[in-house]
């Protein structure tokens, strides 16, 4: 690298570390003082004072922070603790599939079963949980669920959302605030990169309702092995529905 570039990169380098260490120090600004999501942050003055830096070192990094959803900038009214959600991370695995595919159907057909295969790994392991703990009123609003998708499959309608309410209630029992956070992000992935492909319709809706009755009767049956095979199954069916969009086949 020639010496006039080199010394041309080595304050920007400098900078982004900086910016980075002052991200950091805000997160530990917040935890320290257990500001809770919602809560007002410090003004941008006191963020000077408190760190000893420029104001435009505060505002870059609170901008940044903001990209994460670690602290919100509402204008005209101040800056607050966001909800540190994970939609940064939808956002960012769904660019990524979609960059990364350039465009060929097949890339992204694999790009979308690996993120199916995250997501099976996790409810996979998450239904042994809760397999022989579902109470029978937690197992019957999953019937309700189920119940519903099987009228719209009757009147040869898709359901992504009773899809989604079935495996979100699925796991309530556990009190794991994560699980529907996690689940819901590889799903919202899922749908906005089959979206974009044009695969999110359902071919075969009575099949999907089938396989979810399996997953239930298995679950009725304290059949942990069995509720886990059906689980399996249901992911083999999307898979193998993506891949048939991939190939144009309806």
């Amino acid at each position: 690298m020639p010496e006039q570039l080199r010394n041309a990169t080595v304050p920007a380098v400098r900078e982004r570390r900086v910016g980075v260490q002052i991200q950091r120090e805000v997160m530990q600004l917040i935890l320290d003082r257990g500001l809770r999501p919602g809560a007002p942050m410090p003004t941008e003055a006191e963020l000077m004072e408190s760190l000893g830096v420029s104001r435009n070192s505060v505002r870059e990094a609170l901008k940044a922070l903001q990209a994460l959803d670690i602290v919100e900038i509402r204008h005209g009214y101040g800056t607050y603790v966001g909800q540190a959600s994970l939609t940064p991370l939808v956002d960012g695995l769904t660019f990524r599939t979609l960059a990364t595919t350039d465009g060929d159907s097949r890339d992204a057909t694999h790009a979308l079963g690996e993120i199916l295969q995250v997501r099976e790994v996790l409810e996979e392991g998450l239904i042994r949980r809760v397999a022989e703990t579902l109470s029978d009123a937690e197992l019957d609003r999953l019937e309700a669920v189920i119940v519903r998708m099987e009228e719209a499959a009757l009147a040869g309608e898709s359901f992504p959302d009773l899809d989604r309410e079935f495996h979100e209630q699925l796991y309530q029992s556990l009190g794991n605030a994560l699980v529907p956070q996690l689940l819901a992000a590889f799903w919202n992935v899922f749908h906005r990169v089959a979206g974009a492909r044009g695969w999110d319709q359902d071919p075969a809706p009575a099949v999907t309702a089938r396989r979810h009755r399996d997953i239930l009767t298995a679950l009725r049956a304290r059949d942990v092995e069995g509720a886990q095979r059906a689980m399996a199954d249901h992911f083999r069916g999307i898979e193998a529905r993506a891949w048939q969009g991939s190939l144009g086949v309806k």
